[in-house]
């Protein structure tokens, strides 16, 4: 069955420069609110016709300059992105994500690249255009709670930076170490601290959110 846009109550689409998603055979749904439900059941913003699509499957967020998917836990068959399964994920212009056994491209996500080369001091454009997209994905996440309202808040540990990006702890501890190298963080204590901090310095992570549309 194609899918539906929510149809319990008609949304008018404010922003067509939003970023987008896009089905085989449908039209853009733009992503132009913070919050974009996607399911089967009723009063979802994007709902799909499918079996394998649960009532309540996913959310797509919009958060500052970034765009990721959630897998609400909720769904039966799962959520992926270019092929492999996530709780929650940052998603990029291009990349195909699937519901269930429904798949779609996402269009016009926010170049996090040239985000942050107009934010950062240009001493450290070089270390941030040499990154690998799992390396951004774990400063983003490793930066997450160092970057709310709150005070006195440190960064993600290695265990939840793993569950947030739905890898093993080993696997993160590798991403961090070649950060450490790449950013100039000796070895002592308090090694990922030190690490959010010069990566907030370095403009590559807001230090607030901004507010969300």
């Amino acid at each position: 069955m194609p899918p539906r846009h929510g149809s319990d109550e008609p949304h008018v689409p404010t922003d067509s420069s939003a970023p987008a998603l896009l089905i085989d055979g449908m039209p853009e749904m733009l992503l132009d609110r913070a919050v974009t439900t996607v399911g089967r059941g009723p009063g979802v913003d994007i709902g799909i016709d499918d079996p394998s699509v649960s009532p309540l499957h996913a959310e797509l967020v919009r958060r500052g300059p970034y765009v990721y998917v959630a897998d609400l836990g909720l769904s039966t068959n799962g959520t992926f992105v270019n092929g492999r399964p996530i709780g929650r994920a940052v998603i990029s212009a291009g990349d195909v994500v699937t519901f269930g056994s429904v798949r779609a491209r996402i269009h016009r996500v926010p170049d996090l690249t040239s985000w942050a080369a107009a934010t950062m001091p240009a001493a450290r454009r070089d270390a941030f255009a040499e990154l690998t997209r799992r390396e951004r994905d774990v400063i983003a996440a490793l930066c997450r709670p160092a970057s709310t309202r709150d005070p006195f808040v440190g960064p993600a540990s290695t265990r939840e930076i793993a569950r947030r990006l739905f890898v093993s702890e080993a696997a993160v501890k590798q991403h961090l170490l070649r950060l450490y190298r790449k950013f100039s963080v000796p070895e002592g204590p308090d090694r990922r601290t030190r690490l959010a901090n010069e990566l907030l310095a370095a403009g590559l992570i807001p230090r607030a959110w901004p507010e969300e549309n």
